[in-house]
């Protein structure tokens, strides 16, 4: 049940309603707050460039990043469902009684739904990177005290799940709408499996890099680390890995929901056959984020003219791709080569799932990082690996020279690579994997959940309802119609510790391989 709030208490704090600035001023408001939002983003490191006066107004009148309207009191058909949009007096949503009675508690359904998902079939194998990620809390569980400790010190945002409905209080503000679309990508698996989720309490941080160092807790007397969520780790760090917001939508890029762009990327693969392709390597994006892409910019054609590295780079001018329509930067016209790069930025990239659908060998540059799904990724059969150091040009040149002798393997390369984006990475195996994800955490959970202070409760309609432009229509597009109408898929098990090591090594002695192969020639 939706708790009620003095409006001191509503206005305090970071952690409200998204929307809920826009909601209550005037309209000057609405345009001051958007204005900084806009010159914030426009500034950001993520981008890196200056933009003018006369450029900000364009921007501002373009669509789809129109000012926010507030609708009157009407009912909005989004995504074929009619929604009852009715703003109360001071501009707000609520949320409707869930789909599944509150009253009708996971602990009473559990074991019903573990019958029932045995007709599920079986999930990928990555799924088993679950256990590996909670492994920290197995012994000591999770107690309110580490959460509240990692909301201090590394939190965006708590989510507090509790009789089936969200409340999220947020503690800053976190890069563009990650944090928002993260929000509702956990909404929609609430729509998906009403009823299906235990309660919980969790933190995550929505940044590039992660934040729990292994190294701080290896101390025989040290505490538990924080159960902090993120979108990505490595080598040295304990995240417990999550969907990044992209899946959603990303409308600060025009990157559509991946449901929608991963049907029109199969279509474009269609379009153009592997071997049509330019016997390339090709990469766009934003090459000041890293070291490594800038050294790739050296690999270009057109840096030297000494050596042609068989690599096509361009460098992605975001302030002209905002003010013509991001026609430049459409990912289904970017699968024409029969070679595409991964490089990281900062950190973990979302173009990592784009690199792999494009039917292209997927050229990895010595990723140090990861998402929830690329551990499990073979070298020499998902991707090939490209070596970050001084021989960067050369073993891109080898791979591509390589794949133009040996097109059938090459090309097997490729469709492995899309036919596990296709298959094994469709929108419902990535609800799939927050729901076990989720119910396997809450298990640890050794506290009662409770809805925080400063927590509000969102839904579909408090986030959809208010929104508009982009925001708006990913949200639409991106929206879960209706309850599943089959069961999750099951949980492997754990991994067994020696195969898993020994799957570890095999990965590494195929990499030493593929670089000897190089060092030959």
């Amino acid at each position: 049940m939706l708790r009620n709030k003095t409006k001191k208490e509503s206005d305090k704090g970071n952690g409200g309603d998204p929307w809920r600035l826009m909601e209550k001023g005037s309209g000057r408001t609405i345009l001051n707050i958007f204005l900084l939002l806009v010159a914030a983003f426009l500034c950001s490191n993520f981008l890196e460039f200056s933009i003018s006066k006369a450029t900000l107004r364009v921007f501002l009148k373009s669509k789809p990043w129109n000012q926010w309207n507030p609708s009157s009191d009407q009912s909005k058909k989004l995504g074929g469902i009619q929604w009852k949009c009715t703003p109360t007096v001071n501009q707000t949503y609520s949320c409707p009684i869930p789909l599944i009675s509150p009253a009708v508690t996971y602990e009473s359904r559990k074991d019903d739904d573990d019958d029932h998902e045995k007709a599920g079939g079986s999930c990928p194998d990555y799924f088993k990177w679950i256990h590996e990620d909670l492994r920290p809390w197995k012994v000591t569980g999770i107690t309110r005290e580490m959460v509240e400790r990692g909301a201090k010190s590394s939190a965006d945002f708590r989510l507090v799940i509790v009789n089936g409905r969200a409340y999220i209080e947020r503690y800053k503000t976190s890069f563009q709408t990650r944090d928002l679309f993260t929000w509702w990508g956990i909404v929609q698996l609430l729509r998906k499996y009403p009823g299906k989720l235990p309660d919980l309490d969790l933190i995550f941080n929505c940044a590039d890099q992660p934040q729990i160092r292994s190294s701080d807790y290896q101390q025989p007397n040290a505490s538990a680390p924080p159960p902090l969520f993120q979108y990505s780790g490595n080598a040295s760090s304990l995240p417990i890995v999550f969907p990044d917001w992209s899946f959603w939508g990303w409308p600060e890029l025009n990157i559509k929901p991946w449901e929608v762009l991963l049907k029109e990327l199969k279509e474009s693969n269609e379009r153009t056959k592997w071997i049509d392709r330019q016997p390339y390597a090709f990469w766009k994006g934003n090459p000041f984020t890293s070291q490594s892409r800038k050294d790739l910019m050296k690999c270009n054609s057109t840096y030297t003219d000494k050596q042609d590295w068989k690599l096509r780079a361009y460098a992605q001018d975001w302030k002209s791709e905002i003010l013509h329509g991001f026609k430049q930067s459409d990912l289904t016209k970017q699968c024409t080569h029969r070679y595409k790069i991964y490089v990281e930025g900062r950190s973990w990239s979302v173009s990592q799932k784009h690199a792999l659908a494009c039917d292209s060998v997927p050229l990895f540059v010595e990723p140090k990082f990861y998402d929830f799904v690329t551990r499990s990724l073979i070298p020499m059969y998902h991707y090939w690996p490209i070596k970050r150091n001084d021989d960067m040009c050369k073993s891109i040149k080898f791979a591509v020279d390589w794949g133009n002798i040996y097109k059938q393997e090459a090309q097997a390369i490729g469709r492995a690579a899309s036919n596990f984006i296709q298959e094994e990475l469709k929108m419902d195996y990535v609800y799939d994997y927050m729901l076990n994800l989720l119910k396997e955490y809450a298990k640890l959970l050794k506290y009662k959940p409770t809805i925080p202070e400063r927590a509000f409760e969102h839904c579909s309609e408090t986030m959809a309802c208010p929104a508009d432009g982009l925001v708006k229509k990913y949200m639409t597009d991106s929206m879960v119609k209706a309850p599943a109408d089959t069961s999750p898929c099951t949980m492997p098990p754990p991994f067994d510790r020696p195969a898993m090591q020994a799957f570890l090594n095999q990965k590494d002695v195929t990499k030493m391989q593929v670089e000897a192969m190089g060092r030959t020639l």
